[in-house]
């Protein structure tokens, strides 16, 4: 094992399968946001070591976890999806799309490490029943500058697509990103739900209601994963989206009313009347099999944790019903009859740093677990979708008098 590898596999098992104290978490729960000046990096595993441990879990998987390049950032770091399972039921995750979002990364690989190494029944039925296919670091180009855009310039889009020529920036491109000079996409704005769609001068440069253009091989890659999941197994059931949210959040109403969130769900935001305009050209659209899949997340937190844990901290995410973003992946893969769950951890991952690391990657591993059993139980297609409406927010759900 190299120098490397065993770094890797000495911080998971630290980090990832390990709660913290009680004490920790009390030290950091309600009373207390702040973020550092100075934040910290330590123990969050960077590129070269989210492949060195993807390596490591293939190889002493025994051929159940399958990794595989399926392309390259606009710098040419390579992406990786790993696939672990054989079910019918197909759920896609993907992780760090704005690069200093990266809870969701740690939490994949410790899952991919019990599902390739895992000698148990339980294990053993949920890999007849899942497939589970995981890209865990889908920006690494912003990661590695901890920003939230990637790196890539109109100049070389242009250059990719020549017909492009003479057309405005698409709205979404920015010269620069989190007080660095150098220009970049907001990846989680570049989809479409025609997945065949080519960029097109006349749709340029588009608007934040609108679906994206696939211009950054990043997103492109992601969409060649679901397309080829799509052929080979029929439908991908269920797509989630791991992110981060502010650092000072609090739950409004439920049993934890005031504390500090945890993190938040959302199904795709669509506009009004859950979508209604794009019903007749996407009839697949299920807005309530989303919420299901939501749901079945927050279910599952509160049966492990209890629901006085900050572990179990969870609401639901900012989704007024007018809140529409058809370009992020998504909403776009929700548009072709996927269920399409958000997840927002509060703070970033150097906001934040060592202490509550653990709490937040323990929650989102839980969480997507929790979505892997209800699709292999079945029990996630017998939820009500509506209950997802009673579950806590944080503040921005009013009502005026």
């Amino acid at each position: 094992m190299s120098t490397v590898v065993a770094t890797v596999a000495m911080t998971l098992a630290a980090s990832i399968v390990a709660i913290p104290p009680a004490s920790a978490l009390d030290e950091e729960g309600p009373g207390n946001c702040k973020t550092q000046d100075d934040p910290s990096w330590s123990g969050w595993s960077n590129h070269e070591q989210v492949g060195e441990a993807l390596a490591q879990i293939e190889q002493t998987s025994g051929g159940r976890v399958d990794v595989e390049v399926v392309g390259h950032s606009s710098q040419g770091r390579p992406l990786w999806a790993a696939r672990v399972g054989t079910g019918d039921r197909v759920l896609m995750v993907t992780s760090a799309i704005h690069g200093n979002e990266r809870t969701g990364t740690e939490a994949l690989l410790a899952i991919l490490k019990d599902l390739g190494s895992g000698g148990d029944a339980q294990t053993r039925q949920m890999l007849e029943d899942i497939t589970l296919v995981a890209m865990p670091m889908v920006n690494p180009d912003g990661g590695e500058l901890n920003r939230r855009i990637n790196v890539l310039s109109w100049a070389d889009t242009v250059a990719a697509f020549p017909q492009l020529q003479g057309a405005p920036e698409a709205w979404y491109h920015s010269v620069r990103g989190d007080g660095i000079d150098l220009p970049g996409y907001d990846l989680n704005r570049d989809f479409n739900p025609d997945l065949d769609y080519v960029p097109q001068a006349a749709d340029l440069p588009g608007e934040d209601t609108d679906a994206g253009f696939f211009l950054a091989p990043e997103s492109r890659a992601i969409r060649d994963v679901y397309v080829d999941l799509r052929q080979e197994k029929g439908a991908v059931d269920a797509y989630i989206d791991l992110h981060h949210m502010g650092p000072c959040d609090r739950l409004t109403g439920g049993s934890q009313d005031g504390d500090l969130i945890t993190f938040s769900l959302d199904y795709p935001p669509l506009g009004v009347q859950d979508g209604a305009a794009y019903k007749a050209e996407w009839p697949a659209l299920d807005q309530d099999k989303s919420r299901r899949y939501a749901l079945s997340v927050y279910n599952g937190l509160i049966e492990k944790y209890g629901a006085q844990s900050p572990l179990a901290a969870v609401g639901r995410y900012f989704h007024p019903d007018t809140r529409e973003y058809a370009g992020q992946g998504r909403s776009a893969f929700a548009l072709n009859g996927t269920g399409t769950v958000l997840f927002e951890v509060r703070g970033q991952q150097d906001d934040l740093g060592q202490k509550q690391k653990g709490m937040f990657v323990n929650s989102v591993r839980t969480g997507i677990e929790s979505l892997m059993t209800g699709l292999a139980t079945g029990s996630v297609d017998t939820l009500d979708g509506d209950d997802f409406f009673g579950l806590p927010d944080y503040g921005w759900d009013t009502t005026a008098d």
